[in-house]
C-alpha cells in the first residue's frame, strides 16, 4: 500500500480526532459537504483493541467509503499492544496509523500514555517501532504537543524525527497549558526547521486556534507547516473545508438541515451502541452566532431522538420565519 501522504495536494487539511466527537457520524458530515484532506478516528485505546473487550471499541473504528484516506489513531502505554492494534487497523482497511502522544488528560498522563510519552521517549520508541511492526506497509503518523510541562519542542522533534514518521502534527501548547492559552505558532515553525536542518521527509502538520479555512491557509504561508489539523474550530459546520461555502453566513435553516442530518447519521449508525447525549452536544455548535436561537438551543437539549429535533426545529422556523431565508427543512 502506498504512502498516501506522499500524494495529497498541499496544504494538507486534517479534520483533527476528538474523543466522543470525530465518531463516524460526524465525519460522514465533513465528507458530504466538504471533506478535508485526510480524516482521523477520534482515540481508540490499544489495551482494550488487545482485551476481550475489543468488540465494544469497534464502533468507534467504523468508517465509510467516503471518508478516506483515513488514518486510525490509537494510544496506551505497552508496546506490545500497539502491534496488536496495528495488525488490527491494517485488517480494517485503515490508510495509516496515528500515534498518540500529546493528550493532557490528567488520567492519561499519569498511566503514562500520550503526553506523558514526551518525557519518555525511550518508550514512545518502542511503541513506535511495535506500531510499526504490526502495521505492515500503512504509514505511521504521530500527534503530539510542545512538552509536557515545559516547552522541549527542539529535543522532542529531533527524537521524534529521528523515527521517521509519515507526519507529525504538533498542537502548539504543553500538555500544563491545556487549552487555557493561545496557541504557540511560532513554536510550531521552529518544529519545522528542526525538520528542514534534518533533511527529513516528514511532514509537519500544525494545530491549535484555527477558526476558519482561511485562517488555515493564513498558518500554512507564516508557519512553513505543511498542512494544518483542525478540531474545535469546526465543531457545528460540516462546511469548514468547502472553500464555496465556509467564508459565507450559513442561513439558520441551512445549519438545521445540517443538523438533522447529522443526527440522523448518528441514529442509523450509532444509536443503539452510543447514548444520544453524545449527539445532542453538538446542538449549540451548530447554531453558534446566532443570537436569538438560544430558545431553541434549549429545547433541542431536550430532545431524545430525531422526530424531537425534527418537530422542535419547524415549530422554531414557524415562529420565526425569517430565520429560515426561504430555505425548507428536509422531510
Amino acid at each position: 500500500m502506498q504512502d498516501f501522504w506522499r500524494q495529497l495536494d498541499r496544504p494538507i487539511l486534517i479534520l483533527a480526532p476528538m474523543f466522543n466527537v470525530t465518531d463516524v457520524a460526524f465525519r460522514e458530515m465533513f465528507a458530504r459537504h466538504g471533506a478535508p484532506s485526510v480524516f482521523f478516528t477520534e482515540f481508540v485505546s490499544c489495551n482494550g483493541l488487545a482485551s476481550a473487550g475489543r468488540k465494544k471499541l469497534l464502533v468507534d473504528l467504523q468508517f465509510t467509503k467516503r471518508q478516506r484516506p483515513i488514518v486510525a489513531q490509537i494510544w496506551g502505554e505497552k508496546p506490545e499492544n500497539y502491534y496488536v492494534a496495528a495488525q488490527l487497523c491494517q485488517e480494517l482497511g485503515f490508510d495509516g496509523i496515528d500515534i498518540n502522544m500529546g493528550c493532557p488528560d490528567k488520567a492519561v498522563l499519569k498511566q503514562g500514555s500520550c503526553g506523558a510519552l514526551i518525557d519518555n521517549p525511550e518508550l514512545a520508541e518502542k511503541i513506535f517501532q511495535q506500531t510499526r511492526r504490526g502495521a505492515g506497509r500503512l504509514p505511521i503518523s504521530v500527534k503530539t504537543r510542545l512538552g509536557v510541562r515545559r516547552n522541549a519542542v527542539v529535543e522532542w522533534m529531533e527524537r521524534l524525527l529521528a523515527l521517521q514518521p509519515a507526519a507529525i502534527t504538533v498542537h502548539g501548547r504543553t500538555c500544563r497549558e491545556m487549552s487555557k492559552v493561545p496557541a504557540h505558532w511560532d513554536q510550531i515553525a521552529k518544529a519545522v526547521a528542526v525538520r528542514d536542518n534534518q533533511h527529513s521527509a516528514t511532514l509537519i502538520i500544525g494545530n491549535g486556534d484555527i477558526q476558519s479555512l482561511s485562517e488555515a491557509q493564513q498558518k500554512v504561508a507564516e508557519f512553513g507547516v505543511d498542512g494544518v489539523m483542525v478540531g474545535r474550530g469546526a465543531f457545528g459546520n460540516p462546511w469548514f473545508f468547502n472553500s464555496e461555502v465556509s467564508a459565507q453566513g450559513l442561513p439558520l435553516a441551512m445549519k438545521l438541515a445540517g443538523l438533522q442530518e447529522h443526527t440522523q447519521l448518528f441514529e442509523r449508525w450509532l444509536g443503539k451502541r452510543k447514548p444520544f447525549v453524545l449527539m445532542r452536544k453538538h446542538f449549540a455548535s451548530y447554531l453558534s452566532g446566532y443570537p436569538n436561537a438560544k430558545p431553541l438551543k434549549l429545547a433541542l437539549m431536550e430532545t431524545k431522538n430525531l422526530p424531537d429535533v425534527k418537530r422542535v426545529s419547524k415549530e422554531f422556523l414557524r415562529q420565526h420565519p425569517l430565520a429560515g431565508e426561504s430555505l425548507p427543512l428536509p422531510s
